[in-house]
């Protein structure tokens, strides 16, 4: 076999190199970028839609039309003016992002103090940029250090040993990828609930975790599913998202509002829709409602609601609520159970406790407001199988779910008195409500049935009139009149079914029609009396006999008449115009 030359297994060599690397012979200028080997991700240089002079370098989705940003390296360090930059793997194997100048603008911190060859930084298609060394190795990974985005599999901390929280950071604007003051992660006082911070100050909670190790949601629009998992790895707690095979590009992030969302691509609209998002509604803010309210979901319009044994401290919830009885301690206090409960903050975490230990540590302590209880016992073999959570003082950060929507049982001290007066209250009004309910429903049977007798009577009442016009057109027959019934369908034939062009003129008891009536073809002019005109039977006989009776040379003949279900026709001799007047006065 013959051998190739050497620049050709050179040329193949280059070929060879994915576009999904950097390494220490391959930079990234500005208008290079790596793209993931499956083209879901790609990373390079981009400049944002209302800015001319910053550019960052930044991960977005390869596939999708509207340019989404899912990490950005130097965020608050841009290369200004539009020069151009580079980004290089080190012999430290560190990246490294410099201007045209060759100032650092962002690296990465590995500490290594000798090359390693072979090492690279790879670009995955879950949109994770890996340092990895020759033996695969992860070294450094983009995951560890999200900006305002955490895409699935990413995995962000709840607690850590350290004590050093990793949080997602807002943009400051749309097109500004600077760090906002808005930022969500773990709560650093407790690792049992994630927070949405406004600077220092909470802005939106989320309820305390209640040991479910895997919760999912189906999304019908869609029909994906998206699942949360909780990871215990060491005591350190641990959040991340999955979602099923054939799913949208999915992705959750932190907005410039300071809005959480969950948002799935909808390749039919090109554009990112939310089907989660929080705070929303309005109440839904961090101790919108003040101490000891809630922000009732529940109902069709959110809005803030006194728990129960409570009445607004004011004109509205600036200031919450408030006791309507002070409690007593000892056995005068008593436990309401609140169900579908958001959890309210400022807990304290009671380890190693049953339902009924939980119950007595509350009910021992004065100043205990509120419990609640979670079994843990979820196969994670930690130590601890129970979550026993009381609060000392006021309850702030509070939500009511709808059915079904999620939540727990909150058990709150009230004093016996309170829950005596509202059960004489319902006492009271229940049976009130129950005798108006009565008294509503005899009303409605005797409504409908005076309405079914009135249209039973409407109905015999119509069906007497019927029967006594058929009699009285009976009787008409039977009048020793010599005048001929005509056939309707001999009347609908002569007039061409009531023809516009036969019409010779109409007035209030109906229309005129010409028609040619017989096999002779005698024109006749037809009287349609109207369904409408008020003429019943008797003024319809009373006609026909009449003009029957009154035959004579200067009255126009009847020659006929015709009843047919509610139709009554006459049919008189035709004269054309002028005719009669001619005929009596010899005028031609």
């Amino acid at each position: 076999m013959t051998p190739l030359p050497v620049f050709v297994l050179l040329s193949l060599v280059c070929f060879c190199i994915s576009d999904d690397r950097l390494t220490t012979a391959k930079l990234l200028n500005a208008r290079d970028k790596l793209v993931s080997s499956g083209g879901v991700f790609a990373l390079g240089f981009f400049t944002p839609a209302n800015s001319t002079v910053d550019t960052y370098i930044g991960i977005w989705y390869n596939k999708i039309p509207q340019p989404t940003y899912v990490w950005v390296a130097n965020r608050d360090n841009p290369i200004k003016n539009g020069s151009p930059g580079k980004l290089v793997m080190s012999s430290n194997s560190d990246l490294v992002l410099s201007d045209s100048q060759g100032r650092t603008l962002w690296t990465t911190t590995n500490n290594f103090t000798s090359a390693t060859t072979g090492t690279a930084a790879i670009l995955f298609d879950s949109g994770n940029l890996v340092i990895q060394l020759p033996n695969g190795k992860h070294i450094w990974q983009s995951f560890d250090y999200p900006t305002d985005t955490a895409l699935p599999d990413m995995v962000l901390p709840l607690s850590t040993n350290d004590g050093i929280l990793r949080r997602l950071v807002a943009w400051k604007g749309p097109d500004d990828p600077g760090t906002s003051d808005y930022s969500m992660g773990g709560d650093s006082s407790s690792d049992l609930q994630v927070v949405i911070w406004n600077g220092t100050r909470p802005y939106w909670r989320r309820s305390a975790w209640d040991g479910s190790l895997v919760s999912g949601l189906y999304q019908s629009i869609t029909g994906f599913i998206l699942t949360e998992i909780i990871v215990d790895r060491g005591g350190e707690l641990y959040m991340t998202f999955t979602v099923s095979q054939g799913s949208p590009s999915l992705r959750m992030m932190l907005d410039y509002k300071g809005t959480f969302k969950f948002l799935a691509w909808n390749s039919n609209s090109s554009s990112w829709e939310a089907f989660i998002e929080h705070p929303s509604p309005i109440c839904e803010r961090y101790a919108y409602c003040g101490p000891f309210g809630y922000c009732d979901a529940a109902e069709t319009v959110p809005k803030c609601n006194c728990l129960s044994g409570f009445e607004p401290d004011g004109v509205n919830f600036s200031r919450g609520c408030r006791r309507k009885e002070d409690l007593k301690c000892g056995n005068n206090d008593i436990f309401s159970t609140l169900r579908g409960m958001k959890t309210p903050d400022k807990f304290l975490y009671v380890r190693n406790r049953s339902f009924d230990q939980c119950t007595e540590e509350c009910k021992r302590n004065c100043s205990c407001s509120a419990y609640a209880y979670a079994n843990l016992n979820n196969g994670s073999g930690a130590a601890d199988q129970s979550r026993c959570l009381i609060w000392l003082g006021g309850l702030v950060d509070m939500a009511k779910f709808r059915d079904g929507g999620g939540g727990e049982d909150l058990y709150l001290r009230l004093a016996s008195s309170t829950v005596d007066k509202e059960i004489n209250v319902l006492k009271i009004i229940l049976p009130i409500v129950a005798s108006l309910l009565i008294l509503a429903s005899i009303c409605l049977v005797w409504i409908c049935k005076s309405r079914g007798k009135r249209r039973i009577k409407e109905i015999k009442n119509k069906h007497t009139r019927q029967h006594l016009q058929n009699s009285k057109l009976n009787e008409l027959e039977n009048e020793s009149i010599d005048l001929p019934y005509i056939c309707f369908e001999d009347i609908v034939t002569a007039t061409d079914n009531f023809s516009d062009y036969k019409l010779l003129g109409k007035g209030g008891f109906g229309k005129v029609y010409k028609g040619l009536l017989g096999g002779g073809g005698k024109e006749v002019a037809v009287k349609r009396l109207s369904k409408s005109s008020g003429q019943g039977a008797d003024e319809f006989r009373n006609e026909v006999v009449l003009i029957a009776k009154l035959q004579h040379r200067n009255l126009v003949r009847l020659l006929g008449y015709c009843t047919h279900e509610d139709e009554k026709l006459l049919i008189y001799e035709y004269l054309p115009n002028k005719s009669l007047d001619a005929f009596l006065f010899g005028m031609f």
